[in-house]
């Protein structure tokens, strides 16, 4: 197997572990603030008290920073890092998805809203978004590493 191709199956498992630990994290965090399973979240965060709201952005910000670090250190050129971060990124925003749904069937539909992110404000947009967005980046880096374009 070519080395670029196990870089990115190991990556893709790493964005599918974090994303259901990320799940959980969610799960535990929306049982702990009372939040019933089928409950939006753009609801939720509307009354979400500011001290959980703060440390939910740390969350968040940890997220992101974990992301780019095994995508720096993964990556041989800047070029490589970038792709590696969003292949990565793509696959934990999928898989995190999926994960909230085997666990409390949530998101109900794709047309549900969501808060995506907090930083540097709220992102609230369908789940089908950053689906569609996710999907596509999977789809598009796979096919220039498969043509050649990028390798």
């Amino acid at each position: 197997m070519d080395a670029i191709w196990l870089k990115l199956i190991l990556l893709a498992v790493f964005g599918i572990a974090m994303a259901h630990l990320e799940g959980v994290v969610v799960v535990y965090l929306r049982k702990s603030l009372g939040m019933l399973d089928s409950e939006s979240n753009k609801e939720f965060v509307e009354k979400f008290p500011k001290r959980f709201l703060y440390i939910e952005m740390t969350r968040e910000a940890a997220t992101i920073i974990m992301l780019v670090v095994i995508a720096y250190l993964v990556g041989n050129t800047w070029l490589e890092k970038g792709i590696f971060f969003l292949w990565t990124f793509a696959f934990w925003d999928l898989f995190y998805y999926l994960s909230l749904y085997i666990l409390i069937k949530w998101p109900p539909d794709l047309k549900t809203i969501d808060v995506l992110f907090l930083i540097p404000v709220p992102w609230i947009t369908p789940v089908w978004f950053p689906v569609a967005v996710s999907s596509l980046t999977i789809i598009i880096i796979a096919i220039l590493y498969l043509s050649g374009i990028i390798n």
